[in-house]
């Protein structure tokens, strides 16, 4: 079945732009255009039922009744998988802060307004792929050939089901933080740049200035860590990058 788009925005020409666009491109789409129609279609029985929920949520950052930015949090406070769903922001604010702190608050990715519909596809078809979904068909045997588990110590990386646990407590993690938190896996023991890691994960160049990494990184260290300001697993290589720590203790502290 087509993957499903929730689009949360008021701009009906941008909305009806875009959904044209990407129901072209095979998706099913839905449309809400404000934040309080948004949150109670995510927040419904039916939208939080598994078989409604939407694959990937664009939302944008300047709705007439509340910030974008208090949105995207709601949405990471519900309780269940609605609260998981990948979140890319569309904003038309030129600065970087905006930018920032919708990824520490939990969204996946950003595009800038204006925007050509042709990267908006391919942003979305990334970010479905990052979250164990596929544009248009499942990639069973890529999925086979990762599906192994990764054990470091306490903590327990399962690719297939993309789920991280340490001492078999379940930790939450966006999309995008889960696929560098297992490129890091993947390639424990190495130091990676963060272009290293933009070209794992996204593959594409990173671009001058761009500190997003280091963003996803710090909320990576809050949910793997004992004590994210003195991290044991996902260490800094200072002018270098970070490395996932191959060594890593095997009990619970007391």
């Amino acid at each position: 079945m087509a993957a499903r788009i929730l689009l949360i925005d008021d701009d009906k020409r941008l909305a009806d732009m875009v959904g044209r666009y990407l129901s072209q491109a095979g998706f099913r789409m839905a449309h809400c255009f404000d934040a309080q129609s948004g949150l109670a279609l995510l927040d419904s029985p039916a939208g939080g039922a598994a078989a409604e929920l939407p694959d990937l949520i664009l939302l944008d950052l300047m709705l007439p009744d509340a910030d974008g930015l208090d949105v995207c949090r709601e949405i990471r406070r519900l309780q269940g998988p609605v609260g998981r769903v990948p979140i890319l922001m569309l904003t038309a604010r030129g600065e970087t802060t905006d930018r920032v702190v919708g990824l520490e608050i939990g969204a996946d990715d950003y595009l800038p307004k204006p925007f050509e519909p042709r990267e908006l596809l391919a942003r979305v078809r990334a970010l479905l792929r990052r979250s164990g979904l596929r544009a248009e068909a499942p990639a069973a045997a890529d999925a086979a050939s990762h599906s192994g588990l990764l054990r470091f110590g306490r903590m327990e990386i399962d690719p297939g089901a993309r789920t991280v646990r340490i001492d078999g407590t379940a930790r939450l993690l966006t999309a995008y933080q889960f696929d560098l938190l297992l490129a890091l896996a993947r390639n424990a023991g190495r130091v990676l740049s963060r272009e290293r890691l933009m070209d794992l994960v996204r593959g594409e160049q990173l671009e001058a200035f761009d500190r997003s990494i280091d963003v996803h990184v710090g909320k990576i260290r809050q949910a793997i860590e004992d004590d994210p300001k003195q991290p044991r697993r996902l260490l800094t290589v200072r002018s270098s990058g970070y490395v996932l720590a191959r060594q890593q203790d095997t009990q619970a502290e007391p």
